[in-house]
This record gives C-alpha cells, sequence and structure tokens, in this order.
C-alpha cells in the first residue's frame, strides 16, 4: 500500500487492475478505483496474460514475494509481456523506476501499437 500512497498522483491518471482483495486496500489508503478481478491468482494472471498477447496493457507490476515459487500462470504472463515488449515490475524497486517512466512519457510509443 505504501507505493500505491507514494505514487497516487501519477497512477491516478492510469487504468489499474488488480485483485478484490488487493483493490479494497488500495481504495481504502489512497481513494483510487482499481478495476477489480476475483481473488484467484490464476484467474487473474490469465486474464492479463490475454491482454498482454493482445496488446491491452501497457506496464505490470506485480510485486511478489521472491521467497515463494512463482505459480506457472504468472510466469505466462511474463512471458506474455516478453512476447509484446510490455514492462513488468516484481519488486519496489522495478515498480518505482515503470511508474517514473510512464510519467515521463517514456512509454508513449505504446500507444502507437493499439492505434
Amino acid at each position: 500500500m505504501n507505493f500505491c500512497i507514494a505514487y497516487k498522483q501519477i497512477l491516478a491518471r492510469h487504468d489499474l487492475i488488480s485483485p478484490i482483495n488487493t483493490a479494497r486496500l488500495i481504495k481504502e489508503a489512497t481513494a483510487l478505483q482499481p478495476e477489480t478481478y476475483s481473488s484467484d491468482m490464476d484467474s487473474i494472471y490469465s486474464r492479463l496474460s490475454s491482454l498482454a498477447l493482445y496488446n491491452e496493457i501497457d506496464a505490470v507490476i506485480c510485486i511478489r514475494d521472491p521467497a515463494i515459487p512463482s505459480p506457472e500462470s504468472q510466469q505466462r504472463l511474463f512471458q506474455s509481456c516478453d512476447v509484446n515488449s510490455i514492462p513488468f515490475a516484481t519488486n519496489t524497486a522495478t515498480a518505482e523506476i515503470l511508474v517514473l517512466a510512464i510519467n515521463r512519457g517514456d512509454l508513449d510509443w505504446r500507444e502507437l501499437i493499439r492505434t
């Protein structure tokens, strides 16, 4: 939540997608309104993978615990992002770099892909 609080002004200008439980915490802490998906992480990763394969998302921030092995569905999401050069962050340091790059307009070229 600290990440969302710190970058609330930037995140507010973008469409966010989040698991329902995380979305509730984000809403309470920041008043941001992420689109919610079910709490089943495999379903969420599958849905995001589909969005990535069709270039319907521009970036992924998926903060994960490195001590816990990544599920296969999460690996498919990262592969889908790699196929279409969609940047993804898996820790707060890379998430910060990604959000600041988005704020500077470094990913504006992705708009051309969707037009």
